[in-house]
């Protein structure tokens, strides 16, 4: 071959092996037999191993190479990526519909029915058709690059031609996004290599799925055999079709893997028809789901439903029935938690449920054990509630009975402090401040990604840390450094740095982080959100009464008195003068109500062009209006925007003042 033939040759090869990956990978409809794919392969590698000027990025064998990596960078995605809010059974799906229809005032409503894969979210950016990067969810608003192993997927394009881009209608920037996960032979190959190596085997082929992706080696990744389905395409962070069913065939024609098993939908009972089926058929598929994830078709409507705070109201995720196994309680035992909550946790001999192996199932507080009436030595039917926590359902009274019954004990396991139960509460409590037990919980929540997102702070160096004394509460993380942590056994200065940087980023947080890792009873990330809106500071906070804190939204007696009683010990207004020392965020951002249109509810439909549906209902609620999701004789203002539904005829029909975008915008300044 003459040298100006090769570049010809080098294109006519990727082509060929793109063609038949995909044929593969995305369509499981190969052509040719393994080892002809394997003789292009090699013919490629061996011409660029001759004239390496060739390789290129997106050329197939380089789906692989490189160095290990040494960490991974966060990336803040275009939009946000947001979890589904769930239904467990036909009634709550009812009451999603019957809120589709209200909010959106509209009769009629298409909805598409996909599988709910049981993997990790992930984006796909894509630059001039060429994939640039791979970001994993995270927390929804910013990710990891995990860029070098989403290569290694075969059935993610490395690159897409500008004729398919053209014919699928997509630009060529834009972004995709989808579920990885390890199918079910992966994985039971995957275990039973690590089983003969003598390794800890994955619990499941979503925890197998995270991990594989994080790993820092990418051989290891493309080892494993991850698959990714597509769904939702973005440019300019937005979507591009009228329609989802349009978007899910124009990722097909790009090239890119969509589940097949999808449906359009134009009424309830087909909703819960194609429930019914995947349900009885979800053990026939090569991969796991845990339920059906129904969507609106439309992209308008979609828009004119939003967002709630942490979902999309205009999909539901609908979850199967827990899968259930028989099992036998070898012994109760209890865990400790952060708040000093004495749990008692079943241990049995292991199950096999929906295809995760359970030897731990929770048994909530006594009152649940004597409910349920089991004993030690019992055989009992276990559930994975949600498919994830698994739970003791019933001891079977057709099987030999146990003759051990359980008592909680008077002294805390961990630390033999004592233990009381607070009138009318169900749940045991370690009273001991200094239990290891409580400490050891109360770190890893503070240094979780939803509160202050330690990354590197896991299991074993909370364990360490405590062990060694170094970390006596959470506001001794701060104290930390490299010498301190360099004594610790199988850490490297590499390593205790990136821990010493994930430390410092953590006081970028806001002030609503540091309220939840402090870890008030009844305070939750909802709850601290509220109350660092309303009180601005940590300081007010600590000051307020239990009257002033019943004034924030959702807090009522119970809760304002945990906090005030959190507040009024001196051990923790300590900890928290430390924490504030150390330089984490004490201030936030007041929530100031204006007055300008109180007393005035406005509906919004249609598509606006300055805001979106939430920037909107911001704008008018910090005016001290209120936002409605359907036009009633109550309603003062329709806001009406680009393709208005049926709301627009109903505030016509009961006279309702319909306003523009601008004019919201005047009445909001006043």
């Amino acid at each position: 071959m003459s040298a100006k033939d090769v570049p010809r040759q080098v294109d006519t090869l990727r082509d060929q092996i793109r063609y038949h990956e995909h044929r593969y990978y995305v369509l499981d409809d190969p052509e040719i037999k393994d080892a002809e794919f394997d003789r292009l392969m090699n013919e490629l590698k061996a011409l660029e191993a001759q004239h390496p000027e060739l390789i290129t990025p997106d050329s197939p064998t380089q789906r692989v190479g490189g160095k290990p990596r040494e960490g991974f960078v966060k990336v803040r995605h275009s939009t946000a990526m947001l979890s589904l809010d769930n239904a467990y059974n036909e009634e709550e799906l009812r009451d999603w519909e019957r809120r589709v229809h209200e909010l959106s005032g509209e009769s009629k409503v298409d909805y598409v029915c996909e599988l709910k894969l049981d993997g990790m979210s992930l984006a796909l950016r894509f630059d001039g058709g060429k994939l640039a990067l791979g970001i994993t969810r995270g927390g929804g608003a910013i990710g990891e690059d995990v860029t070098p192993n989403v290569r290694t997927v075969r059935s993610v394009p490395l690159t897409i031609p500008a004729k398919t881009l053209a014919k699928a209608g997509l630009p060529p920037d834009f972004e995709v996004r989808g579920e990885l996960l390890m199918p079910l032979a992966a994985f039971q190959r995957m275990n039973d290599e690590r089983e003969q190596q003598g390794l800890p085997k994955f619990a499941n082929p979503r925890n197998a799925t995270a991990g594989t992706v994080r790993v820092l080696e990418p051989n290891v990744t493309a080892s494993r055999r991850l698959d990714f389905f597509s769904y939702a395409i973005f440019a300019d962070g937005r979507t591009i079709f009228e329609l989802h069913s349009e978007t899910l065939k124009a990722l097909q024609t790009a090239g890119f893997k969509v589940n097949p098993n999808h449906r359009l939908v134009h009424s309830r009972d087909e909703v819960w028809g194609f429930i019914n089926e995947w349900e009885a058929k979800r053990d026939n598929l090569p991969y796991e789901i845990d339920g059906i994830v129904i969507k609106v078709d439309r992209i308008a409507l979609q828009r004119e439903l939003g967002f709630t705070g942490k979902a999309p109201r205009w999909a539901i995720a609908y979850k199967f029935a827990a899968r259930s196994g028989v099992t036998q309680i070898e012994d109760i035992l209890v865990q400790v938690g952060r708040t000093g909550k004495l749990t008692p946790v079943a241990a049995l001999k292991p199950v096999f449920i929906g295809g995760t192996t359970v030897s731990r199932a929770t048994l909530h507080n006594m009152d649940e054990i004597d409910r349920l009436g089991v004993r030690i030595g019992d055989w009992v039917s276990v559930e994975r509630g949600g498919d994830v926590i698994p739970k003791v359902v019933k001891a079977l009274e057709d099987k030999p009975r146990g003759t051990r019954r359980f008592h909680m004990p008077e002294r805390c396991p961990v630390c033999g402090g004592h233990v009381v139960r607070a009138e009318g509460e169900a749940d045991h409590r370690c009273i001991n401040v200094n239990c290891p037990a409580k400490l050891r919980e109360s770190i890893r929540h503070f240094a979780s990604r939803g509160v202050m997102n330690i990354e590197g702070m896991g299991d074993a160096l909370v364990e360490q840390l405590v062990e060694a004394g170094m970390v006596k509460n959470v506001a001794d993380i701060y104290a930390l450094d490299q010498e301190k942590l360099l004594k610790l056994e199988r850490m490297g200065k590499k390593s205790a740095d990136n821990i010493l940087s994930e430390i410092k980023n953590s006081k970028t947080l806001p002030l609503e982080r540091v309220i939840y890792g402090l870890g008030i009873r009844m305070v939750g990330e909802r709850t601290a959100q509220f109350l660092a809106e309303h009180f601005g500071s940590m300081g007010a906070l600590m000051k307020a009464s239990e009257e002033e804190l019943q004034e924030v939204n959702e807090i009522g007696p119970r809760v304002s008195e945990s906090i005030r009683e959190f507040f009024d010990e001196p051990k923790n207004v300590a900890l928290v003068e430390r924490l504030r020392q150390a330089g984490l965020a004490f201030k936030g951002q007041k929530k100031q109500r204006a007055t300008t249109l109180a007393g005035k509810t406005f509906v919004l439909t249609g598509t606006l062009e300055r805001h979106t549906r939430d920037e909107a209902k911001k704008l008018i609620e910090d005016a001290g209006g209120k936002v409605s999701g359907s036009v009633s004789k109550k309603t003062d203002y329709v806001v009406a925007g680009a393709e208005a539904g049926s709301k627009l005829d109903k505030a016509r029909e009961l006279g309702v003042v319909i306003i523009c975008e601008k004019k919201m915008e005047e009445l909001v300044k006043g």
